[in-house]
């Protein structure tokens, strides 16, 4: 039987039920696909990106099947977490660079040669980041997040992971993405390639981003997540709210907004700084 076709029915079985060795058999499987980027749990077809419902299955039947236990190798502060969710283990023939001070990536992520991790930074379990990318300080790439290459999440930017519902689209960052500092992208949010994100822009399925240069607004809809177009440049913004009482204290809410498309200008502020690599 394929390892989907497992997973499928293992996931469909009460947690009390569930033969354990035969769960554990199947998590060890998946996520030794993840690890090496065989699989994915969102990938792009045809410039569509779909998702792997059975992939996000079998991450939640490892959390469903695991058991709290001492994880090794914490040194002197010692963690705890379930048997199914151990760190990654990296050797320097991966040619990722995880610069020291609390940086961790867990197992069944794929993190490609490349990668550079800057301390404290973290890399959830079904995420994928393709190669050159660099994950500054203080962020997060979450749980089944699709990073493409050459991006750079910069410090404290957090690109969130939706691991539930199975069916949603987690976060996708496309190649050649400038990620600022303090950033956050949400629930399912697709940024299209060479988009440059400023720093503090949020971005999650309930925000509507102005576009002026097309004079449009871009918003997430029943079937389709919010998408930042290609080459789209971003700034945190804001909008009146025509509310009486809104109106009489002159508030405003956050609004990010596209102020232009990426050119020659803003490629060279965006380099990525290939002296540090």
């Amino acid at each position: 039987m394929m390892l989907q076709q497992i997973i499928e029915r293992l996931y469909e079985i009460p947690a009390e039920n569930i033969d354990r060795d035969d769960a554990l058999d199947a998590v060890r499987q998946l996520k030794d696909l993840l690890n090496t980027g065989e699989i994915r749990a969102a990938e792009c077809m045809g410039g569509v990106w779909h998702v792997h419902t059975w992939v996000k299955k079998g991450i939640l039947l490892a959390f469903r099947v695991g058991r709290l236990t001492e994880m090794p190798g914490a040194g002197p502060f010692g963690f705890f977490d379930k048997d199914t969710m151990a760190v990654k283990k990296f050797s320097v023939d991966d040619h990722v660079r995880i610069v020291a001070g609390g940086s961790a990536v867990r197992d069944g992520s794929y993190v490609a040669d490349g990668v550079i991790m800057m301390p404290p930074s973290y890399v959830n379990i079904g995420a994928y980041v393709d190669q050159q990318t660099m994950i500054d300080s203080h962020a997060l790439v979450g749980s089944c997040a699709q990073v493409g290459k050459r991006v750079h999440i910069s410090a404290a930017a957090q690109i969130g992971g939706v691991l539930e519902p199975v069916g949603s689209m987690p976060v996708i960052i496309e190649d050649d993405v400038m990620i600022g500092g303090n950033c956050g992208v949400y629930e399912g949010t697709i940024v299209r390639r060479r988009a440059v994100l400023g720093a503090g822009v949020i971005l999650t399925g309930s925000t509507p981003v102005y576009d002026v240069v097309q004079s449009t607004i871009l918003r997430k809809s029943h079937d389709q997540p919010l998408t930042i177009p290609e080459g789209a440049v971003i700034v945190p913004g804001n909008r009146h709210i025509s509310q009486p009482f809104a109106h009489e204290h002159k508030l405003s809410i956050s609004a990010p907004v596209i102020v232009k498309y990426r050119d020659d200008k803003t490629d060279a502020v965006t380099a990525l700084e290939e002296s540090l690599r």
